[in-house]
C-alpha cells in the first residue's frame, strides 16, 4: 500500500504525539514534530523526522499559535496536519485554515466539528436525529438566575456546563440553589479560560450513572462503523482516570447505544474517528456530547478490536475508504482492556497538581501491558500542561484477568521526584465496586478521601531516586537465599558503607501540612492567579473563595480557612505564584 501523505506535522506534544509519529512512520509518511521552549528535550522532538520551534511555553504563543504553525507546514513541506487531541483538535477555524492553505486536515469535516462542539447545537441535533438526551435546556443561561430558574425546571443536582467544552472543562454542579452562583460564576470562568466561550447550558445531573462512550469510525465514502464502547465512569473532577473496554452494561443498553451512536455520526455526515459519550442510568441510556477526535482512551478499543485507530484516521483523511465492515469489527473483538491515567497530582490533597522532575522512571512490562508515555528520569511536568505523565494499558482475555494484570503492572510502576494517583489506582484494583464493574461517575472522589493519606503515600515529592534493586531495602543474604529487608528507622551507623542513607518516603499525612495556619492563605499549587476578588480592608468569611488558581489545565478555588479582615494582599491578578506562597494575610 502507497504512504497516504509524504510528510504528516503533529501540531501537539507528549505521548499523544509519540502515538501519531509511530502509526505515521508505519504508513511510510515522513512526521514533522513542532515543540515549545519547555519541550525542546521532548521524546516527540527527537522521534519525528524534523522538529520546529513554536516558541515559549504558553500555548498562545506555541501549541494554539495558528500562524506559527501554518509557517511550519509550508517551511516543511507537510502535506496532513494531524491535532492529535486538545489545543486545536476541535477547532473549526483552524481545520478550515488548514484546508485554506492547501493542506489535509486530519480529522472531521469542519461543519461536523462545529455541529458537535457547541454542546447546545449538538444536543438540537440529537434531538432531531432521535437520540435521546439528558433532560435539560437547549439554550444558553444568560446568568445565575436563569440558572435558577432552571434548577426549579430541571431539579437539583444541576449540571451547568460549557456549551463550548468538554472533558470536565468548564463543569460544575450546584447541589443546593445556594450553590448555584458559585456553580455558575465558576463554570463561566473555565468555559472563558479554555475555550474562549463562557457561554453555560444547565441540565439535570444524573446521580452516579455510567460514563458510557462509543468509538465511532467513518470514512468520507459514507462508511459508519462502531468499535466497541468504554466505560469511562472513574474520574476525578468530571475527569477521567480509568477507562475499560468492553463496557459492564446489559445488552439491551449496549444495542440501543450502538445504534443511537451510528445514527448520531451519520446525522452529521461523520468521516473520521470520534465518540458518542453518553451516561448510563439502569435500564437508559443518555447521549452527552460528542468528541469530535481521536481521544486519549482510544487504547483500550485498540486492545479488544485489534484496530490502531490512529493508523486508520490517517487513511481516512487521504481518501481511502474503511477496508472492513461491522461484522468483521464485531467478529474481531476479544478480551477485556483497562487503561488508568498516571498523573503527576497527589490525590490524598484532592488531587491537587504538582509540577516537578521525574528523578525516577521505571515502566512495567510483559505480556498484555502497554504503556504510552512520553516521560524518562529527568522528564519535568510543567504546570503549563496537562498532568499526565502516562498511560498504563493492559489486556486480558477476561476482565478478570486484566484486572489482575493491572495490579501488577502497578506493583512494578516505579516513578519518583512528584506524588502520582499510582497508589490510588492500586487500590482501585482492590475495591469491591470496581472488583464487580459497579462503580459510577460519582464512585471515585468518595474513595480516594476514604483512603485519606494512603491515597498519596508511596511515589512522594520528598523520595529521592534509588539504586537499581534497592527499593529502599537493605539486602541480607542467609544460608546463600537473598532477602530484601524493608528498613523505616535504621540508625544511619548501622547501614554501612554499601547501602545509601536514604530516608524513607514519608506517608502524605506525616509530610509538610498543606493546611493552612495562622493568619496567612497560603496557595496550595504552583499557578497562575486568574481571579482575586478582594480588596484590603474586605470581610471574610471562613469558606470563602478568596483567590481561584489556573494550575494544570485546572481551575482551583482557594478558599478561608478563617474569617476575618483582609490586612495585605501579597499577589495581583495574572500574576505566577509557588506552591505554599502567601495570597491574603488576614486580621
Amino acid at each position: 500500500m502507497s504512504a497516504p501523505f509524504a510528510k504528516i506535522l503533529v501540531a501537539n506534544r507528549g505521548e499523544i504525539a509519540i502515538r501519531i509519529i509511530r502509526s505515521a512512520k508505519e504508513l511510510g509518511c515522513a512526521t514533522v514534530a513542532v515543540y515549545s521552549d519547555p519541550d525542546r528535550n521532548a521524546r516527540h522532538v527527537a522521534l519525528a523526522d524534523e522538529a520546529y520551534h513554536l516558541g515559549p511555553a504558553t500555548p498562545a504563543q506555541s501549541y494554539l499559535n495558528l500562524e506559527r504553525i501554518l509557517d511550519v507546514a509550508k517551511r516543511s513541506g507537510a502535506e496532513a496536519v494531524h491535532p492529535g487531541y486538545g489545543f486545536f483538535a476541535e477547532s473549526a477555524p483552524f481545520a478550515r485554515a488548514l484546508i485554506a492553505a492547501g493542506l489535509t486536515w486530519i480529522g472531521p469535516h469542519p461543519d461536523a466539528i462545529d455541529a458537535m462542539g457547541d454542546k447546545v447545537r449538538s444536543r438540537q441535533a440529537m434531538v432531531a436525529a432521535g437520540v435521546p438526551v439528558v433532560p435539560g435546556g437547549t439554550e444558553m443561561l444568560a446568568d445565575a438566575a436563569a440558572a435558577r430558574e432552571a434548577a426549579g425546571k430541571y431539579g437539583l443536582p444541576l449540571a451547568l456546563k460549557a456549551s463550548g467544552g468538554g472533558g470536565g472543562k468548564g463543569l460544575k454542579v450546584a447541589h443546593t440553589l445556594d450553590e448555584i452562583e458559585s456553580a455558575f460564576a465558576n463554570a463561566q470562568r473555565e468555559a472563558a479560560a479554555y475555550f474562549g466561550n463562557p457561554a453555560i447550558y444547565a441540565e439535570r445531573y444524573l446521580e452516579n450513572p455510567k460514563h458510557v462512550e462509543l468509538q465511532i469510525l467513518a470514512d468520507k465514502h459514507g462508511g459508519v462503523l462502531h468499535v466497541g464502547e468504554r466505560d469511562c465512569s472513574l474520574q476525578r473532577r468530571h475527569q477521567k482516570l480509568w477507562e475499560e473496554a468492553p463496557a459492564a452494561i446489559s445488552d439491551h443498553v449496549r444495542d440501543g447505544l450502538r445504534k443511537a451512536g451510528i445514527a448520531a455520526a451519520k446525522a452529521i455526515a461523520y468521516d473520521s474517528v470520534g465518540t458518542i459519550e453518553c451516561l448510563v442510568a439502569g435500564g437508559e441510556f443518555f447521549f452527552l456530547e460528542m468528541n469530535t477526535r481521536i481521544q486519549v482512551e482510544h487504547t483500550v478499543s485498540e486492545m479488544i478490536s485489534g484496530i490502531d485507530l490512529v493508523r486508520e484516521q490517517i487513511l481516512v483523511a487521504a481518501g481511502r475508504p474503511l477496508t472492513f465492515d461491522q461484522t468483521a469489527v464485531d467478529a474481531g473483538f476479544r478480551g477485556h482492556a483497562i487503561e488508568v491515567r498516571v498523573n503527576a497530582e497527589d490525590p490524598a490533597q484532592n488531587f491537587r497538581p504538582a509540577p516537578g522532575t521525574l528523578t525516577r522512571y521505571e515502566e512495567p512490562g510483559g505480556f498484555g501491558v502497554r504503556v504510552d508515555s512520553a516521560a524518562f528520569p529527568g522528564f519535568t511536568i510543567t504546570p503549563d500542561y496537562d498532568s499526565m505523565i502516562a498511560k498504563l494499558i493492559v489486556w486480558g482475555r477476561d476482565r478478570d484477568e486484566s484486572l489482575q494484570r493491572l495490579g501488577r503492572a502497578i506493583d512494578e510502576y516505579r516513578i519518583a521526584g512528584v506524588p502520582t494517583t499510582l497508589p490510588l489506582l492500586r487500590a482501585l484494583v482492590d475495591f469491591a465496586p470496581v472488583i464487580d464493574a459497579s462503580y459510577g461517575t460519582q464512585t471515585l472522589e468518595p474513595f480516594a478521601a476514604s483512603l485519606g493519606a494512603a491515597a498519596g503515600a508511596g511515589r512522594t515529592e520528598d523520595e529521592t531516586p534509588a539504586p537499581a534493586g534497592s527499593d529502599d531495602a537493605i539486602r541480607v543474604e542467609v544460608n546463600d537465599k537473598l532477602f530484601r529487608v524493608r528498613f523505616v528507622d535504621l540508625p544511619g551507623h548501622v547501614r554501612g558503607a554499601s547501602a545509601p542513607a536514604k530516608t524513607a518516603p514519608k506517608p502524605a499525612a506525616a509530610r509538610k501540612s498543606d493546611r493552612p495556619q495562622g493568619n496567612d492563605i497560603l496557595t496550595p499549587m504552583h499557578g497562575v492567579v486568574v481571579e482575586l476578588p478582594l480588596a484590603e480592608g474586605a470581610a471574610v468569611a471562613s469558606g470563602d473563595v478568596v483567590a481561584v488558581i489556573e494550575a494544570m489545565k485546572m481551575m482551583n478555588e482557594i478558599r478561608a480557612h478563617k474569617a476575618g479582615t483582609v490586612a495585605k494582599i501579597h499577589v495581583a491578578k495574572g500574576a505566577t505564584v509557588e506552591a505554599r506562597a502567601p495570597l491574603i494575610t488576614l486580621t
